[in-house]
């Protein structure tokens, strides 16, 4: 388990390391609020357990992303043991869910003294939603550092939008996405945009990181502009890129990413 990371605007937040790769998120309260918890996308009760007995930490809500099983395995478990809310989004199936949630609805923590906004942030599934508050962003599997979830249910243009929407956030936005993806996802970044000195940079830096057992993640919205591919598909250099793999022109937005898009997940 990692140590909690101290977040500008009164939070921090706990890196629960769970599976092969995912991350639970455990956000503090506020202030004198410090010791109760929520957990975002619990995918296993054991691992949420283990560290609110360890850290001394009482559980006073959950937040859910999307309704895949590594994200909610957990939810029902921990919902009926500590007898919390259970926020979810309100196009899917959530387990145990006693509020959904959408675009333009405000999530109130009354317990921890914080507040967060929603996003509707289709592609990866049909109804995945973000939390965004306190300088932090949970996204689930839409943004990841260095790439995007896969188009299981959604469109490469509802995807587009959802990284859009998520770009607009300030540059120093901390992105608290739900796996350790940044070693592969640059790989496939740096064969999109051989020539992005920022880039090389980053991936220089994150295989130390990872030679250390090292998190990745938080990212920045800012430093995702400057490296992920996705977010950079309207750019010259990755409509190149694009033009090169496909061997035809995108017609428009929505299929340059859907060429990435594509392109990454057959990469290896």
């Amino acid at each position: 388990m990692n140590a909690i990371s101290n977040l500008p605007a009164e939070i921090a937040v706990t890196r629960l390391p769970a599976f092969d790769d995912n991350y639970f998120w455990l956000v503090h309260g506020a202030g004198d609020a410090q010791r109760s918890v929520a957990v975002v996308d619990p995918g296993d009760a054991a691992t949420v357990l283990a560290a609110l007995e360890s850290q001394g930490l009482t559980l006073a809500t959950i937040l859910v992303t999307h309704h895949h099983a590594d994200h909610i395995g957990g939810v029902a478990a921990l919902a009926a043991r500590f007898g919390v809310p259970v926020f979810g989004p309100a196009r899917e199936d959530i387990p145990a869910r006693t509020l959904a949630v959408g675009e333009g609805d405000e999530v109130e923590l009354p317990a921890l003294g914080l507040r967060f906004q929603v996003f509707d942030v289709p592609g990866h599934t049909a109804g995945h939603i973000a939390y965004y508050g306190h300088g932090a962003l949970f996204c689930g599997d839409t943004l990841f550092s260095g790439g995007c979830g896969r188009l299981f249910e959604g469109t490469p243009q509802q995807m587009l939008n959802s990284l859009d929407k998520l770009s607009q956030l300030p540059p120093e936005t901390r992105v608290y996405c739900a796996h350790e993806y940044t070693a592969s996802n640059l790989r496939f970044a740096a064969a999109v945009e051989p020539g992005n000195a920022a880039l090389l940079e980053y991936q220089a830096l994150v295989t130390t990181l990872r030679a250390r057992n090292e998190a990745t993640i938080p990212t920045t919205v800012g430093l995702e502009m400057r490296i992920n591919p996705f977010l950079r598909t309207r750019l010259a250099a990755v409509r190149a890129a694009a033009t090169a793999h496909a061997g035809r022109v995108p017609a428009d937005d929505a299929a340059a990413f859907a060429v990435v898009r594509e392109w990454k997940n057959g990469f290896r």
